[in-house]
């Protein structure tokens, strides 16, 4: 579309359109999402569509339409000819390595995923971050072999493309400085534009709820959960959604090398009880959009992780990607950094709570983590929870323990976790994994 023609639309009237609160078409979407892409509408004219959209919300078809306007803004993922094609998102939390296991449980289960990933950002981690931690493992493969290997092994993932989706890159950066990121219809059509252009029929999304997480409330969850599965189901693709909590962080570690390691004994079926029932949950979730019976499908799910067969299966992914498969079976060649430092109990009682975001915040400030993209990590440092909320502590005993290079953020690390764990007389009442379910 020429700007003449922009000009004829008049890209004002659409805006009062949006200010009055009134619903768009999907043409006017196109010319207003697909114009800011090309760079003929002007940044201050979509900063205030932007707001007004933030101000007057949309209707479930108008995001739908925008979520598909941004999807074909760029390139199209063609998995037509892959089998049984299942794609995973979580909204961001703190020790969220579910991908790492779930993954190559879905391959072994003989569903295909071929997905796209991205590096973690502030206190939330990267899936493409932790599997760097093995030497030789790339996230760049061309097109013919992404796809080859999805078919062979069942399972590819690679970074996030500049054109897939480009509209929401240059949306987001705008709605980053104009005070419109915390705006449902958008947050919503940013995650589905990405996972719609990347092609997968079936796609489970795991929208974490809490202090770690992006949403805190559970209103505020269920607003996103169900906003995405609508999305996804207008445009024709299986989509669910599992709520689950992030006021404690998943599993006991935090940091990359640390996270790949409880990734490998998960998959050896000696995981922790909370990571292992969420990736077998999410697992369930995808086999049963596609018409399993639950029952079966969550027993066909744990045979994975106690027969070696999702081990095999993120073995062979790491092998086919450049990486040293032999860290999969030796551990101890992992690179975790050598200082050590422990958070203990002031007094004898239950941990009653160790707060996610300030175990998120610790690992960005021993420098796991990065506050701009670009920047250099270190994947050897983190977090380990020693023990959890509702366990039994005794003053003086360990509870956090951290591992840090050089005692680099050692202080700044040690503040936020004391800070941030809490404990009492009693015994708290647990809380729950799984807060609910959308499809």
């Amino acid at each position: 579309m020429t700007a003449s023609t922009l000009n004829a639309v008049n890209i004002p009237d659409l805006i009062r359109k949006k200010r009055d609160g009134e619903t768009h078409t999907r043409a006017e979407l196109e010319t207003l999402v697909l114009g800011y892409t090309r760079g003929d509408v002007p940044d201050y004219q979509m900063s205030a569509w932007l707001m007004a959209v933030f101000l007057r919300g949309m209707q479930e078809q108008e995001t739908a339409d925008l979520t598909m306007v941004m999807a074909e803004s760029g390139d199209l993922m063609n998995l037509g000819d892959l089998p049984r094609t299942v794609d995973k998102h979580s909204t961001g939390g703190v020790g969220d390595k579910t991908s790492l296991i779930l993954t190559p449980m879905l391959a072994a289960l003989g569903q295909t995923v071929a997905k796209m990933s991205g590096r973690g950002l502030a206190h939330t981690g990267g899936t493409i971050d932790k599997l760097e931690s093995i030497p030789g493992w790339t996230s760049e493969l061309d097109e013919e072999h992404f796809i080859t290997q999805a078919r062979e092994i069942g399972l590819a993932l690679v970074g996030q493309s500049r054109d897939l989706a480009p509209a929401d890159g240059k949306l987001y950066a705008l709605r980053d400085v104009t005070a419109t990121v915390d705006c449902l219809p958008l947050i919503a059509s940013s995650i589905m534009s990405k996972k719609l252009a990347s092609g997968a029929h079936t796609v489970v999304l795991d929208v974490k709820v809490g202090a770690g997480a992006f949403m805190r409330t559970l209103d505020a969850g269920r607003g996103l959960a169900r906003a995405m599965v609508d999305i996804g189901n207008r445009a024709g693709r299986q989509v669910r959604a599992v709520l689950t909590d992030m006021d404690t962080p998943l599993g006991h570690m935090a940091g990359n090398s640390l996270e790949v390691l409880e990734a490998l004994a998960t998959l050896r079926g000696e995981g922790p009880q909370d990571l292992t029932d969420l990736c077998v949950a999410l697992a369930v979730e995808a086999l049963a959009a596609q018409g399993e019976d639950e029952a079966a499908a969550e027993a066909r799910a744990r045979a994975t992780l106690t027969d070696g067969s999702a081990l095999a299966k993120f073995r062979a992914f790491i092998e086919a990607q450049g990486g040293d498969a032999t860290y999969v079976d030796d551990i101890s060649r992992f690179d975790v950094a050598p200082g050590r430092a422990d958070v203990t109990a002031t007094e004898s009682g239950f941990v009653a709570g160790i707060d996610a975001l300030s175990v998120g915040r610790a690992v960005l400030a021993l420098g796991g983590g990065r506050e701009r993209k670009g920047e250099a990590i270190d994947h050897g440092v983190g977090v380990e929870l020693l023990r959890k909320p509702g366990e039994a502590v005794q003053a003086g005993e360990s509870v956090i323990r951290i591992y840090h290079r050089d005692a680099r953020g050692l202080e700044v690390a040690t503040r936020l976790l004391t800070e941030g764990l809490s404990l009492s007389a009693q015994a708290p009442a647990p809380d729950a994994l799984i807060l609910d379910r959308v499809f």
